[in-house]
């Protein structure tokens, strides 16, 4: 079932040949016309527009969009003494924080391609980045200057990312291990001393000029650099402030890492272009994040569902803390159905998940508001083409059947970095257009509501019945007695595979294995149903806090494959 929103050229907003579907919201138009302009021109129409205006607001911290503007055009002077160029790319590694924003924009203000990296690589992991993009230039927390500088950085500007922060003014706790100054090696210099720096001259930067290039997470491979141009981010910081119906007075909780391309577009630079202001943390706490949301009256918050389970799960949970939020979106996962039903019935909230990959600039669909479903990607968004397609034949599937999600549009990236072989690969042609293949499995139902049901080769083939994980753990989600589930494949001698549910219990609650088996058969059919289990404290995660199966399941192998061979 194709399914595009909603012209036959998902790269242009002209002309609309598709009939208006039931699902799409009443009166948001179908398609938009992006802008022909670099990133760097959204903060400086915001700056000439509401200088005054808080954009930043950082544990007590306040930046204006007039100083946030300047900050960047003087950080982006000493960068261009170094050599900095249009074209050049340049590493931060921060937590969230107004260095982040700052150098960003410093770095798009002199046409360079900013690549962030997760703050919690190791000085081995750094040096690949840093040598496969190409990288001399970089901001660092000064936290995490000395394993920069292990990687390879040749300069670095070090920022104490707390400076100016205070634990009285923000009303909260301050975190950890971040209120640091570096000691610097000779060459290198502090973030306060490089914003002492002349502004440099603004360059020409148009929409096909290269912008950000975010690493793939590498769970098949070596991590693959995502090439995506300033017109390619506008089409998600645009789309993403229409969707939303964003507005200047909005408050943005930014709780997901800018490292990220969720945090980045829908955290940071979707409400920068409206004028909005940005609530950030440099890490989590869900207690923390609810006093923010009740304390600066934050309007906008877009998660994770770890990050939505978490904080209901706090003794010191009340759902009047949310009563200023208008809208709470999240992806990565699908939030357990459980879960969104419970935020619902405690808060009027429902929870608006969508879709996306480092390769699309994060969303490219999401659940239309008023017409949500849970545990559901959505529909496809502006100017996209999206649709399921056979693993074998590469035919477009009908609604209920489960193969590839395929896209089309606008925030699709140009390619990988140097990898002309991988690109190739992950672009496939329907129709004489080329469709990104995601990876994910999914299915379309009778509306046209997209279903994640795994990644692609994450399955269990319980003799010759194919059972996708991911829907277990929806499944198991709601058990009263797990607080998280990981389903895994393992080895069987008699069906081949089998599923072997690894269970987190929430505190305070017992259950055996037994027990969850004979309630799951209640709620899926028997072949899906494990029949191994194992209880542990918690669930190991990436950087963007996805639950990190595959090492789980890797090393399950592993050690049966030792049992058998001792």
């Amino acid at each position: 079932m194709t399914q595009q929103s909603p012209d036959t050229d998902a790269t242009s907003p002209n002309s609309v040949t598709t009939p208006p579907a039931p699902y799409w919201p009443p009166f948001k138009p179908r398609t938009l016309t992006l802008p022909q302009t670099g990133v760097m021109h959204n903060l400086r129409m915001s700056a000439e527009r509401y200088p005054d205006k808080v954009a930043l607001w950082h544990y007590g911290r306040e930046i204006t969009y007039r100083e946030l503007h300047a900050q960047a055009t003087h950080l982006a002077g000493h960068l261009a003494a170094q050599g900095v160029v249009k074209g050049d790319r340049v590493a931060l590694l921060l937590q969230n924080s107004p260095a982040w924003v700052i150098s960003a924009f410093a770095a798009w203000h002199l046409g360079a391609v900013v690549v962030p990296l997760a703050p919690m690589l190791q000085a081995r992991e750094i040096g690949f980045f840093l040598q496969d993009a190409g990288i001399k230039v970089g901001v660092v927390g000064a936290e995490l200057y000395e394993r920069a500088k292990q990687g390879g950085l040749q300069h670095a500007v070090a920022a104490n990312i707390m400076s100016g922060t205070s634990a009285e003014a923000a009303g909260i706790p301050l975190p950890e291990g971040l209120n640091v100054n570096a000691t610097l090696q000779e060459g290198d210099i502090s973030l306060e001393d490089a914003l002492n720096s002349e502004p440099a001259p603004a360059a020409d930067v148009g929409a096909d000029d290269l912008c950000v290039m975010p690493y793939t997470s590498g769970t098949t491979g070596l991590p693959k650099g995502c090439m995506h141009t300033h017109r390619s981010v506008q089409a998600n910081v645009f789309g993403a402030g229409v969707w939303v119906e964003g507005n200047v007075e909005d408050v943005f909780l930014a709780a997901l890492p800018y490292f990220h391309v969720t945090g980045f577009i829908n955290s940071l630079l979707g409400g920068l272009s409206n004028g909005a202001r940005i609530v950030i943390m440099s890490r989590w706490d869900r207690d923390a994040a609810r006093a923010l949301i009740r304390g600066q009256g934050v309007t906008l918050w877009t998660n994770t569902p770890t990050m939505l389970i978490d904080m209901m799960a706090s003794p010191s949970f009340n759902p009047a803390d949310l009563v200023t939020l208008r809208s709470v979106t999240g992806g990565g996962a699908s939030l357990p159905a459980a879960v969104g039903q419970k935020l619902l019935d405690l808060t009027g909230i429902l929870f608006l998940e969508g879709y996306g990959l480092s390769e699309t600039m994060a969303q490219s669909h999401s659940n239309p508001r008023g017409r949500q479903k849970l545990q559901c990607l959505g529909i496809p968004l502006f100017n996209v083409d999206s649709r399921i397609i056979d693993l074998d034949s590469g035919q477009e599937l009908p609604a209920g059947q489960v193969g590839e999600i395929v896209i089309r549009g606008p925030q699709v990236m140009q390619g990988y970095w140097n990898r002309p072989e991988a690109t190739a690969e992950a672009f496939m042609d329907i129709d004489g257009q080329q469709f990104f293949r995601s990876g994910d499995l999914g299915y379309v139902d009778p509306e046209g509501y997209f279903f994640f049901a795994d990644r692609l080769k994450r399955m269990v083939n319980v003799s010759g019945m194919k059972v996708w994980p991911a829907e277990v753990e929806n499944k198991l989600h709601a058990h009263p007695a797990v607080q998280e589930a990981c389903v895994i494949s393992v080895p069987d001698e008699r069906s081949g595979e089998r599923a072997r549910a690894l269970i987190v219990l929430k505190p305070g609650v017992s259950a055996t294995g037994k027990d969850i088996e004979t309630w799951a058969r209640e709620q899926m059919a028997n072949y899906k149903v494990p029949h191994d289990y194992q209880f542990v404290d918690s669930l190991p995660r990436g950087p963007t806090g996805k639950v990190a199966w595959r090492p789980l399941q890797e090393a399950a192998r592993a050690a049966m494959a030792g049992e058998t061979a001792s």
